[in-house]
C-alpha cells in the first residue's frame, strides 16, 4: 500500500510495502521484506527470514514482482542548461531522472558556456532549486578552460564551489601533459578526473563502428582501437602520477570495447586507482541496429563453442526488420559489436566495471532529423536505462543484484556517499514493478529529448515511485 500526504506544499512520503523484493547492495542483502516510511523517514526495513521468507517465495514474492531498491545514481548525464534549453532544461531533466528511478544525477560540463568556473555552477544550482524537485543534482567542472583543451580550468575554485570531479566530456583530454597535470592537481583536491577516452586522430569523420555493418551501409568506420589506445594512454599517465600524488584518481566513462574493458581489468589487478562505467545502450544494443535489426545484443551473439563468440550477420539471419540509418542510434562512442557488448556485461559480472551510467544526451529534432553522418551524437536514455538493463537480467545475462549495484553502490563509492535501505535515514529509494511493462512513447517521456532508439518498444520494469530525501519525486499514476 502506498499513501502520500502533502506537508507545507511538499509531497512527503508515507509508505507501507509488505512482501516486496528488497535489494540492498550496500548491505549485500536481497530477498523478501517489508518497508515502512513515515514523514519521509525510512522507519523500518524488515527482512523476512526462515519460514516467513519461504512462505513469501512460495506465494511468488521474488525479483520478478515489486522491487524496492535504493535510489539510482547516474554518474553521467547532460541536461543541456545553460545554452541548449531547446534540447533539455534542468527542470525536464530532473523530471526524466525521477521517472527513470534516479535520485542523484551528475551533470557533464559541456554546456554553453562550459562549466569551467563557479559562476556557471551557481547558474545550474539556481535552476535546480527553481524546480522544487528533491532530486540531487551534482556537477563536474571542466578540466580545461572552455573545454578547449589548451589550459587547465580553475580546478581549485571549482572544487571549493562543490563540483564532484572534472571532465571535458564531449571531448577527451587530448593533451597528455594537461591530463598529467590535471590528475595531479585533482588528486591533491581529493577529486577524480573523468575522461572520455577517444583518440580523435582516428575518429575524424567516423560515423559508425568499424566493421561489417559500417562497410555494408557505406558509413565511415570508427575503430575500436581509437578508444583502447586512449585508455592505454590514460592508464600509463595515471601510473606515473600516482607515484607522487597517491590521491590521484581516474574514471573512464562510457567504455564500449572488449579491449578497453580488459585494459581496465589488468590495471585494477595492478592496483591502479581507476574506475569505469558502461552505458545501458552499449550493454543492450549493437551496431546492427543501424542496419535495421531490433534484437538485443546477446541475441546477436554467436557464442557457441569455447571462444569469445562473434557477431551474427543481421542480413543472413533475417534480423533487419526496420529501416536503416536511424539517427537516434548515432552516439559517441558508437554502438559496437555483439562481442564488445558481451565484454561490457562480463566486466560488470567480474567487478571490472563499477557502474552503469546513462550518458543521457537529449537532442532537438533539428539536430537529429538529418543525414546519419551529420546527426548529433547521443541517445536520450535516462528514462529507459532500467528497462534495457532488466532485459539483460531477464535473459539470464546479469543477476538483478548486480544490476542494482551498478546503479547504486557502485557509483556511490565513486562519489563517497552511502546509499542503501538505511533505517532511520531520509528515504531515498525506487519502487518498480518487474511484472509490468510500458511502451516507450514520446508522450510518456518527461525529457525534451525523444531521440531514443527504443521508441515504440515495450520495456519491462515500470517505475512506480521514486523518493529522494524523503520526498516524492515521481509517482506512476
Amino acid at each position: 500500500m502506498i499513501e502520500i500526504e502533502s506537508t507545507t506544499g511538499q509531497l512527503v512520503a508515507e509508505l507501507d510495502i509488505s512482501r516486496a523484493w528488497l535489494v540492498d547492495p550496500a548491505s549485500g542483502r536481497e530477498g523478501p521484506g517489508e518497508i515502512v516510511v513515515r514523514d519521509g523517514i525510512l522507519e523500518a526495513v524488515t527482512w523476512l527470514d526462515g519460514d516467513e521468507a519461504d512462505e513469501a517465495r512460495a506465494d511468488g514474492v521474488d525479483g520478478t514482482g515489486i522491487v524496492v531498491a535504493p535510489g539510482f545514481i547516474d554518474l553521467h548525464a547532460h541536461f543541456r542548461e545553460p545554452g541548449n534549453e531547446n534540447a533539455e532544461t534542468i527542470a525536464t531533466g530532473v523530471a526524466a531522472a525521477a521517472h527513470g528511478g534516479f535520485t542523484t544525477v551528475c551533470l557533464m560540463p559541456n554546456t554553453t558556456p562550459a562549466l569551467d568556473e563557479p559562476s556557471v555552477l551557481a547558474r545550474v544550482r539556481a535552476a535546480v532549486a527553481a524546480t522544487g524537485s528533491p532530486i540531487r543534482v551534482e556537477a563536474y567542472g571542466a578540466v580545461t578552460a572552455g573545454r578547449n583543451g589548451d589550459t587547465l580550468a580553475a580546478l581549485g575554485e571549482l572544487a571549493d564551489a562543490g563540483v564532484v570531479g572534472f571532465s571535458d566530456d564531449g571531448s577527451p583530454v587530448r593533451s597528455a601533459s594537461i591530463l598529467r597535470n590535471a590528475l595531479a592537481y585533482a588528486g591533491s583536491l581529493g577529486l577524480p578526473i573523468v575522461d572520455h577516452p577517444e583518440d580523435s586522430t582516428q575518429t575524424a569523420g567516423a560515423e559508425a563502428n568499424d566493421g561489417l555493418v559500417a562497410t555494408v551501409l557505406g558509413l565511415r568506420g570508427w575503430p575500436a582501437a581509437a578508444e583502447a589506445s586512449a585508455v592505454a594512454r590514460d592508464l600509463e599517465i595515471l601510473a606515473e602520477v600516482v607515484r607522487d600524488v597517491p590521491g590521484a584518481r581516474l574514471h573512464l566513462t562510457h567504455l564500449s570495447t572488449a579491449a578497453s574493458i580488459d585494459l581496465v581489468r589488468r590495471a585494477k589487478a595492478a592496483g591502479l586507482p581507476v574506475t569505469c562505467d558502461v552505458t545501458p545502450h552499449h550493454l543492450a544494443l549493437t551496431d546492427e541496429w543501424i542496419a535495421g535489426a531490433r534484437r538485443w545484443a546477446w541475441e546477436a551473439l554467436d557464442d557457441e563453442g569455447d571462444g569469445p563468440g562473434r557477431a551474427r550477420n543481421p542480413w543472413h539471419d533475417g534480423a533487419t526488420v526496420a529501416a536503416p540509418y536511424d539517427t537516434s542510434l548515432r552516439v559517441n562512442p558508437p554502438l559496437r559489436s555483439a562481442p564488445d557488448a558481451a565484454a561490457c556485461l562480463d566486466g560488470l559480472l567480474d567487478g571490472t566495471v563499477d557502474a552503469i551510467a546513462t550518458d543521457h544526451a537529449p537532442h532537438s529534432v533539428v539536430d537529429k532529423e538529418v543525414e546519419f553522418g551529420l546527426a548529433a551524437n547521443g541517445i536520450s536514455g535516462i528514462e529507459t536505462a532500467l528497462g534495457l538493463v532488466l532485459a539483460a537480467v531477464d535473459a539470464g545475462r546479469l543477476p538483478l543484484g548486480t544490476a542494482i549495484a551498478a546503479f547504486t553502490s557502485g557509483p556511490a563509492r565513486l562519489l563517497g556517499t552511502e546509499p542503501g535501505l538505511r533505517q532511520g535515514a531520509p528515504a531515498d529509494l525506487v519502487v518498480f514493478d518487474r511484472s509490468s511493462s510500458w511502451t516507450v512513447e514520446p508522450g510518456l517521456l518527461h525529457s525534451r529529448g525523444t531521440n531514443s532508439p527504443v521508441l515504440g518498444r515495450d520495456l519491462v520494469g515500470t517505475v512506480l515511485l521514486t523518493i529522494a530525501s524523503g520526498r516524492i519525486a515521481h509517482e506512476d499514476t
